[in-house]
């Protein structure tokens, strides 16, 4: 009896007040939840969805990636300590979009993507397509997605969209300009949407109107991404979604990319998983991915402060009951469905394009 009342003494002294533990989700040591989810990592790696490493290696005199770079939140070192098999490196402007050099600073920035990897071959890999991903990584390598960069940068010209993807680029962020604005898309920006389906470049409506966003939703093909983009209902940020928009998101199959971020999401891991329980609840766990926004400039949260800390992340989850199956398709799975969507998409168009030519050279034959 001396035994069980020392236990509940011990128990209840956790509570500051004296309480029970305030701890929800108390079935699981952290240690266990930990190694597994070094194990499910270990099958089912981290695609994130938004890194600002790019603009910050511009800043320093000399960098080696490879063997790891104190300077910066992202290296290959802490990307394999934390599973991360894929990155979208963003080529937004840190001063905004504006400006007359938008398409000259993307350009330039998409040159830095290519002079980083191509710096880097045993860590690194540029790749354009889901297929490209999976080589990548069973070649051991991080595989490198350019994008998302800005709509100024197309200087309103579907010219300069096909250059931009030609060299590499993937995700195309759709605000700031005349024809995506606060009144949603105009003929023009439908026009870039569609264009961008038949390129398999996807649409970013990260911090879009509501009308932008719901418009993109209703007009694209492939599914639409939110690259960075929390719970508006847990945490008022212009650039968090409302879940009538995260419902619209879902049905969708769109995807939400939750950031680590202490400004949208709040300053610990629980916060973090706090809004990622509701983008799931609310857009359904086909629709919810991770974007580590490292090297943004941003503030993360506490143990989550660089590349290499996913798994403590993803131990939070599996505290709280998340599945195998949904942590697979959280990490790994959803942004895969999403670009092999994009891929299809393209191809088909392509197809199409090229079937009255075929046609035209028999009849001429």
């Amino acid at each position: 009896m001396a035994d069980l009342q020392h236990d509940i003494s011990t128990t209840s002294e956790v509570s500051a007040d004296g309480g029970l533990p305030d701890d929800p989700f108390p079935q699981e040591a952290p240690d266990a939840a930990l190694a597994r989810a070094h194990a499910l990592l270990a099958a089912h790696p981290v695609a994130d969805g938004y890194s600002g490493l790019p603009w910050a290696l511009r800043h320093l005199p000399w960098y080696d990636l490879e063997l790891g770079e104190a300077a910066v939140d992202t290296d290959v070192p802490r990307m394999r300590e934390g599973h991360v098999g894929v990155l979208f490196w963003s080529l937004h402007l840190p001063e905004g979009p504006g400006g007359r050099r938008a398409t000259a600073a993307t350009l330039e920035q998409l040159d830095q993507v290519r002079s980083v990897i191509e710096s880097h071959p045993e860590g690194l890999r540029l790749v354009r397509t889901a297929g490209q991903i999976i080589d990548a990584r069973n070649c051991g390598r991080v595989a490198v997605v350019p994008g998302p960069a800005h709509a100024a940068a197309l200087d309103d010209s579907l010219g300069i969209l096909r250059i931009l993807h030609a060299l590499g680029l993937r995700v195309l962020t759709l605000t700031g300009t005349a024809w995506a604005g606060a009144q949603g898309l105009s003929r023009f920006g439908e026009e870039v949407v569609r264009e961008m389906n038949r390129l398999g470049v996807l649409a970013d409506v990260s911090g879009a109107s509501p009308a932008t966003a719901g418009r993109a939703l209703a007009l694209s093909k492939t599914p639409v991404l939110c690259t960075r983009s929390a719970a508006r209902a847990l945490r008022p940020h212009p650039d968090n979604l409302p879940d009538e928009l995260l419902a619209a998101l879902g049905e969708a199959k769109g995807l939400c990319m939750v950031p680590l971020t202490a400004e949208q999401t709040g300053p610990t891991v629980r916060d973090v998983a706090d809004h990622l329980d509701h983008v799931r609840d609310v857009a359904g766990p086909e629709c919810v991915g991770l974007s580590g926004t490292y090297d943004s400039g941003a503030v993360h949260p506490h143990d989550l402060a660089d590349a290499s800390r996913y798994p403590h992340l993803i131990a939070e989850l599996l505290r709280r009951g998340w599945s195998e199956t949904e942590l697979s398709l959280l990490t790994w799975g959803n942004v895969q469905r999403v670009l092999r969507s994009a891929d299809f998409t393209a191809r088909a168009a392509q197809h199409r394009r090229e079937a009255p030519h075929a046609r035209i050279t028999e009849l001429d034959a």
